[in-house]
């Protein structure tokens, strides 16, 4: 999705309807913990000025992230609102600094997109079995619920007989007999 300044001269009068279908594979080099994310449908208009673009904005769209506890992958839907200014104009760019700078006459949303995206990034997700997992195990690591950690360490504690008091068990079992 990009459009030369020339080509939106056209709807001076009035909105740029949006209505496309975005990929952003690229979001997945900025974080690695995005394992695949759909086609992103990019809906909305621009209003285009002498001198600026002002976009409202909808991505809807599904991303694929591991669950913090279980590492299965969860898909994530969203869906985000935003409006962005663009700016060709050395003058308009200096009174504001949340306005995006066009390079050249090309104006591309692509990256503002994927910023979009990468703060919709929850610092942790679970999946809908993450609660119901008790333990599992890995190459190099392994996941345990602290319940069932706690259990298993109560449990070799009170079986674990202590090196010097063994010769004084046997002691007793003898005396019995």
């Amino acid at each position: 999705m990009k459009w030369s300044i020339l080509q939106l001269q056209k709807y001076r009068q009035g909105d740029m309807p949006l209505d496309e279908a975005v990929n952003l594979e690229s979001v997945k080099l900025r974080n690695p913990e995005i394992r695949d994310i759909k086609p992103v449908r990019v809906t909305g208009s621009c209003t285009i000025g002498a001198k600026k673009m002002l976009c409202r904005f909808r991505l809807e769209g599904t991303m694929t992230l591991p669950c913090s506890r279980t590492w299965v992958d969860v898909e994530l839907p969203f869906s985000i609102e935003s409006d962005e200014q663009f700016s060709w104009d050395e003058a308009t760019l200096a009174l504001d600094d949340e306005i995006h700078p066009v390079i050249g006459d090309v104006i591309d949303p692509t990256p503002v997109f994927e910023e979009l995206v990468l703060l919709e990034v929850p610092l942790q997700i679970h999946s809908e079995n993450a609660d119901e997992m008790v333990q599992a195990e890995g190459k190099g690591w392994s996941y345990t619920t602290d319940e069932e950690y706690n259990a298993r360490l109560r449990e070799e504690l009170e079986t674990k007989v202590d090196p010097r008091l063994a010769d004084l068990a046997k002691f007793f079992e003898s005396k019995d007999e």
